[in-house]
């Protein structure tokens, strides 16, 4: 029996990357698994088919996070399905980088409207279920340049500071009613976006980490299962570091 057996968890952003690592890593642990996606509904459906080729229980579903009504359908989608819901990892997250004297506006709210705003709504949709049942559990995916800042990206770190606040105001809210809030601030992963940069970036990179190295999608997935198991049933409010050292 896995540690999530019989949960039901929706995780948005869940078509590529962690949260596609997340997605197959709470199925694994035997729980049911709605994956959201914006545009890559080919990555979505594709992860669905891995988790149910092996036994899962899985759903890929479109949702735009900033539109409240899309978080509404989504959420009462997963619990007509599955008859309720457990675990809300927030994941989706877009970048529009540009230093701050040439930022437009849009550039500004497009990141904060996503990263923030959607981890709002997605959280509002959920909680009164997770109220009712008197279970839960929050994840929201923040970053390490929420606690140390990046040239280029104050429209990003800023949202992703923000999920902190949020995570910390949600589980003082409702610790009574047995749902934790906690916020992952992941350092360099080895994702599309970490790819996409120089060999001499990455370099660079590196030898600022005290580990030497950037971390898997796998070590961030590790950290969702267990804080959204019982095994992390008296964590709440915290912001933990994946990040193999680079903000000490």
């Amino acid at each position: 029996m896995g540690k999530l057996d019989s949960k039901r968890a929706i995780i948005t952003g869940a078509s590529q990357g962690i949260g596609r690592a997340v997605a197959l890593r709470l199925a694994s642990e035997g729980a049911s698994v709605a994956l959201t996606y914006h545009t890559n509904r080919e990555g979505a459906v594709a992860a669905v088919q891995t988790i149910t080729s092996e036994g899962g229980r899985a759903l890929a579903v479109h949702l735009d996070v900033a539109v409240a009504e899309e978080t509404e359908s989504v959420t009462q989608a997963v619990v007509d399905a599955w008859g309720g819901v457990d675990i809300l990892v927030n994941n989706a997250g877009i970048t529009r980088d540009s230093l701050l004297l040439r930022m437009s506006e849009d550039q500004w709210q497009d990141v904060v409207d996503t990263n923030l705003k959607g981890a709002f709504l997605c959280t509002k949709a959920v909680l009164r279920h997770m109220v009712r049942q008197r279970w839960g559990r929050i994840i929201n995916m923040s970053s390490v340049v929420a606690l140390t800042g990046n040239v280029g990206q104050a429209n990003y770190a800023a949202a992703k500071a923000g999920l902190i606040g949020l995570s910390r105001s949600v589980a003082r809210e409702v610790a009574t009613r047995n749902i934790t809030a906690n916020a992952i601030t992941p350092g360099f992963i080895d994702t599309q976006m970490v790819e996409r940069l120089t060999v001499e970036t990455q370099a660079t990179i590196k030898q600022l980490i005290p580990m030497g190295r950037f971390g898997s999608t796998g070590d961030v997935a590790a950290l969702v299962a267990f804080l959204a198991s019982d095994d992390a049933a008296y964590i709440t409010g915290q912001a933990l570091s994946v990040d193999g050292g680079l903000s000490l």
